[in-house]
């Protein structure tokens, strides 16, 4: 059960990749079939829109590791102490970080009471109504093959608990304590996988993510032969890469546990209350 949790999981966040490529206009020829395929086999399920995540994403490939990139709150934290570290991996996998991010997105959703229940009502399908048919979708086809609580262990409970544990790593090997926030070759960073790792934490080539930020309309398919072109040709000492996602643990949780400051929660959704995934979050803590 918990394996399959965790594969499950991993795929989740698989969709989320190919959203971010669709969002590229990466995965097909025109925005219109990148937009609709990308939604609906993809981010609706995972509550998040492509249009609205393509705005804001685009704005963080621009000012990369700058101090109006809107991904800052992700990185910017780091090193942190382990006990920090255990304390947010903790809240992810029981399931807090997913609770606490998805009651802000249904908030956000509801706009202001200002607009009355119907236009509460309308705000709301207009934000989350793709997202709601697309999960009655997936609960019809588990009752039909399964049983309907098989979309609460096999697809909320991964979605709502391992999927944000490795959202959060996957965010902290991309641009957290890079060594140089003004050099494309170094305010990214490519982590080294096996197949395990590929497995249960990095799906569709995410961990290629210094090549990415170099071309960023490359699809993910062919990032690994945009490495083996940069390695061979003299680029890889220029690289910032870490040999694992072990390394990168180490890295981020390097400050000295007699610094840590429990309670200061800098990267959780209880301080995200403004956004949501799909168009980004504001701190307000």
């Amino acid at each position: 059960f918990i394996l399959a949790v965790m594969i499950i999981g991993t795929r989740q966040l698989g969709l989320a990749i190919l959203m971010h490529d669709a969002a590229h206009n990466a995965l097909f020829r025109t925005t219109n079939w990148n937009n609709w395929l990308s939604d609906w086999l993809c981010g609706y399920p995972m509550m998040a829109r492509t249009d609205a995540y393509r705005r804001y994403h685009l704005h963080h490939h621009m000012r990369t590791q700058q101090d109006d990139d809107p991904d800052l709150i992700l990185s910017k934290p780091f090193p942190i102490t382990r006990k920090s570290l255990r304390r947010k991996l903790w809240r992810d996998l029981s399931g807090q970080t997913g609770y606490q991010q998805r009651k802000a997105q249904i908030l956000n959703a509801l706009g202001s009471k200002e607009l009355g229940f119907f236009g509460r009502l309308q705000h709301f399908w207009a934000k989350l109504g793709g997202t709601v048919l697309a999960n009655l979708a997936v609960l019809a086809v588990c009752s039909a093959l399964f049983h309907w609580s098989y979309y609460l262990m096999f697809w909320l409970l991964p979605f709502l608990t391992y999927h944000m544990a490795i959202t959060r790593l996957r965010n902290i090997a991309e641009h957290a304590i890079v060594p140089d926030n003004n050099d494309p070759f170094r305010n990214a960073r490519t982590t080294k996988t096996n197949w395990l790792s590929r497995l249960l934490i990095a799906p569709y080539w995410v961990n290629y993510h210094v090549e990415h930020h170099l071309i960023m309309h490359v699809p993910c398919w062919h990032l690994p032969l945009m490495h083996k072109t940069l390695m061979a040709t003299g680029y890889g000492d220029k690289m910032e890469m870490a040999s694992g996602y072990i390394d990168v643990l180490r890295r981020a949780s390097s400050r000295p546990d007699d610094e840590d400051t429990p309670g200061e929660i800098v990267h959780d959704g209880r301080n995200r209350v403004k956004g949501n995934f799909t168009e980004g979050f504001s701190e307000t803590a």
